[in-house]
C-alpha cells in the first residue's frame, strides 16, 4: 500500500516537490494524504486526493509495482541519501532498480562529453576503477561518451546511474547492455515516475540530483557550453567539491574544464589528487557508519592500534609501527577516506571519535 500511495501522490496535479513535503508533514505519511481534506491546494489537486489511491495509478505504475527487482526510497526512509537532502529542491521519492544498499555509500560525480576522445574515455575508465577501490561509489548519468566510461571503470565496486526518464526506459538504448551490468552491482535511479519518456528539460534535474548526491563531481573533457560544466556549476551552487582534469590547448574538449578551474575547481592529475582533496568530508560522512572496531587489514590495525587515544604525527606513528614513511602516508590516505582515522591540524592524526 505504501509505495501505491506515494505513486499516486507523485502523480498528483499541482504538485510540486515542496508541496508534496508540506502535505506529507501535515499528514504524517503518503497513505494519509488521501483520507483528509486539503482545502488549500488546487482544485485539480483536491479532486485528486479524494480518489483512491489505486484508482490514480496508470499502466506503466502496475507494471512497475510488479517488478520485483524495482523499489522506492521516500524521504522519509532512513536510506534516503543525506546530501540530497541539503539541496534546493530535492526530490520526495527516488525510484531504484538494482542494489539499494548503493544509496548508503560514499558517492562521487564523473560527467564529461558524449563525444570523448579515445585517451578522454580511457582516463574517464581509469580513474573511476582508482576511485572506487579507494571506496567511492561513481555516479554518472548513463550517457554516451564519457558517462558509459566512467560506469565500465566502476563496475567491481558499483556505479550509480542516474536517469532523466523514468527507470523502465533505458536511455540512452545502445547503454541497454551497460545498465543490465551495472544493476548486478550497483543501482539505477530516477525521480521520474514509471513511464517518463525522454524530454530535453528533464535532463538539466537529472543533473542537479548527480551532483546532489555526490561529495564531489569530476569533469573530465567537455566543451565549453556543455551540460557537463551545468552539471559542475550545479555542484558549485551546492557547496560540493568540483574537480577538472586540463588538457591539450589545441583541444576543444578540454575548454570546458579549463574554464572550471579559471572559475575555481580544482586542477587534478591523478585519482590520489580527489581522495586527498575529499579525505576529511569522506571521513566525516563515513564516521556515523562505522561501528566501533578496529580495521580488518592488517597494517592498518597496527597503525589504529599505534594512534590509541592519542594525537600523533606521521613520523611518530612510523617510528611505532616500524613501517617507511612512504609504506604509511598510503596506509594513513586509505584509513582517512575510509573513516577510521581523521587528519589535525600540524600534519598530525588521531582516531575519529566513534573509532574506538
Amino acid at each position: 500500500m505504501k509505495d501505491i500511495a506515494w505513486l499516486a501522490l507523485l502523480r498528483c496535479p499541482g504538485l510540486g516537490a515542496k508541496r508534496q513535503r508540506a502535505l506529507l508533514e501535515k499528514c504524517g505519511s503518503a497513505e494519509a494524504c488521501f483520507s483528509a481534506r486539503h482545502a488549500e491546494l488546487p482544485s485539480a489537486s483536491q479532486e485528486w486526493l479524494r480518489r483512491d489511491p489505486e484508482d490514480c495509478l496508470t499502466a506503466a505504475d502496475r507494471s512497475w509495482l510488479e517488478n520485483p527487482e524495482h523499489d522506492l526510497c521516500t524521504w522519509w526512509d532512513d536510506d534516503y541519501p543525506p546530501l540530497l537532502r541539503e539541496i534546493d529542491d530535492p526530490p520526495m521519492a527516488l525510484f531504484l532498480r538494482g542494489q539499494r544498499a548503493r544509496l548508503r555509500d560514499p558517492l562521487f560525480a564523473m560527467v564529461g562529453s558524449r563525444n570523448p576522445s579515445p585517451l578522454g574515455s580511457a582516463t574517464a575508465r581509469a580513474f573511476a576503477e582508482e576511485l572506487g577501490h579507494s571506496g567511492l561509489v561513481i555516479v554518472s548519468g548513463l550517457a554516451v561518451g564519457i558517462d558509459a566510461a566512467a560506469h565500465q571503470g566502476a563496475l567491481t565496486r558499483g556505479t550509480l546511474a542516474v536517469l532523466g526518464t523514468g527507470t523502465d526506459l533505458v536511455y540512452p538504448r545502445e547503454n541497454l547492455d551497460l545498465a543490465r551490468t551495472i544493476l548486478a552491482t550497483g543501482l539505477i535511479i530516477s525521480e521520474q515516475v514509471p513511464g517518463t519518456r525522454i524530454h530535453r528539460g528533464l535532463f538539466p534535474r537529472r543533473n542537479r540530483l548527480i551532483s546532489g548526491l555526490s561529495l564531489g563531481t569530476l569533469v573530465v573533457e567537455a566543451a565549453e557550453n556543455s551540460g557537463s560544466l551545468i552539471t559542475a556549476r550545479l555542484a558549485m551552487e551546492q557547496g560540493r567539491e568540483v574537480f577538472a582534469i586540463p588538457g591539450s590547448i589545441h583541444n576543444p574538449l578540454a575548454r570546458g574544464p579549463h574554464r572550471l578551474i579559471r572559475d575555481g575547481a580544482k586542477l587534478v592529475e591523478t585519482a590520489r589528487d580527489i581522495l586527498e582533496e575529499l579525505g576529511p568530508l569522506f571521513a566525516a560522512t563515513q564516521s556515523s557508519r562505522r561501528s566501533a572496531s578496529a580495521p580488518a587489514d592488517p597494517q592498518e590495525r597496527q597503525v589504529w592500534t599505534a594512534l590509541g587515544h592519542e594525537t600523533l604525527s606521521s613520523e611518530e606513528i612510523a617510528s611505532r609501527c616500524g613501517l617507511t614513511l612512504q609504506t604509511l602516508s598510503s596506509i594513513l590516505l586509505h584509513m582517512e577516506i575510509q573513516g577510521t582515522i581523521a587528519s589535525c591540524p600540524g600534519g598530525r592524526f588521531c582516531r575519529l571519535p566513534n573509532a574506538t
